[in-house]
C-alpha cells in the first residue's frame, strides 16, 4: 500500500456498537465498512464469491417476509438461528454450494443487515470481513474519503470480533499517511488486533458469540469466518441493493 503525504489526512473512526452510530456520523462524505464477522457480512462475502448476481438486506422480519410473498430467495436468521420457513440462514457456508448463483437474493439479520439499514445515509456503503479484508482496505485507500467502521456487535453490545477486524483495517490502511488521523476507537481496536492477530481463534475463546455458536456446533462456520483474503469482492450497496465491486 502506498504512503501518501500531501493533502488532508482522512480521519478513521471505528464505531463499537450501532447505538453510538449517529454519534460519530458527522460528515455524509464517508466511507462506512459494515462488519459482522459472526457471521453476516462474512455470509455476504461468501454469497458473493459463489456467484450471486445482488443481495437485498432488509431490517425487519416484516420485510422478509413481503419479499418472500413476492416469490424472492429469502434468508432470515435470528438469535443465530435459521428462522423457520426461510429458504436460508446467514452461515457462509450455506452459499458453498453455489445454488444461488446468477441470483438476486434477501437477507435480513439480527445485527448485521441492521446495522447496513443504518448507514444506508453515507457516500459508501461496503461490506467487511476477515475473508476479504485485504480487498476492503484497497477500496477504503482508493475511495480516498473518511472511514467509519461500522461494527454490528450483538443487539447494541459491544462485541470482539467485529472490533478487532475493525483494527485489522485500521492497522492496513494507516500505513498510508493519508489515513493516520485515527480516533482513540481506531487506535484501542488497532492495539487489541495486535494482540489477537497471531492466533484471532484462540483469542476469541471467551468471547460471547464465539461460544454461543460453539455451543449450536458451528465451529467450522467460526473457522471460515477468521481465515483472512478468501476473497478479493468487496459487496457494495447501490441503492437499497448489495452488488459486487467486480
Amino acid at each position: 500500500m502506498s504512503e501518501e503525504s500531501s493533502g488532508n489526512t482522512r480521519k478513521v473512526e471505528v464505531v463499537p456498537s450501532p447505538a453510538l452510530f449517529p454519534v460519530y456520523f458527522e460528515n455524509r462524505d464517508c466511507t462506512v465498512v459494515v462488519i459482522d464477522v459472526f457471521r453476516a457480512t462474512s455470509a455476504i462475502c461468501a454469497a458473493f464469491e459463489s456467484g450471486i448476481e445482488s443481495l437485498i438486506p432488509v431490517a425487519t422480519m416484516e420485510e422478509a417476509i413481503d419479499y418472500k410473498q413476492k416469490g424472492f430467495l429469502v434468508g432470515a436468521e435470528r438469535n443465530a438461528e435459521i428462522v423457520p420457513g426461510f429458504d436460508f440462514g446467514n452461515s457462509p457456508l450455506g452459499f458453498m454450494d453455489g445454488q444461488f448463483k446468477g441470483k438476486t437474493i434477501v437477507l435480513t439479520t439480527t445485527n448485521g443487515t441492521r446495522a447496513v439499514e443504518m448507514a444506508k445515509p453515507a457516500s459508501k456503503v461496503v461490506i467487511g470481513a476477515f475473508t476479504n479484508l485485504a480487498a476492503v482496505c484497497d477500496y477504503i485507500e482508493k475511495e480516498d474519503k473518511d472511514v467509519l467502521l461500522l461494527c454490528a456487535g450483538w443487539k447494541d453490545r459491544f462485541n470482539l470480533e467485529d472490533t478487532l477486524f475493525a483494527g485489522a483495517v485500521v492497522k492496513q490502511i494507516s500505513k498510508n499517511l493519508r489515513f493516520t488521523n485515527l480516533s482513540d476507537s481506531s487506535i484501542a481496536a488497532r492495539h487489541m488486533y495486535d494482540s489477537a492477530e497471531a492466533d484471532l481463534f484462540e483469542f476469541l475463546g471467551e468471547s460471547s458469540h464465539r461460544k454461543r455458536l460453539s455451543r449450536m456446533n458451528m465451529e467450522e462456520d467460526i473457522i471460515y469466518c477468521l481465515t483472512l483474503n478468501q476473497s478479493d469482492i468487496v459487496p457494495v450497496l447501490e441503492g437499497n441493493v448489495i452488488v459486487s465491486n467486480k
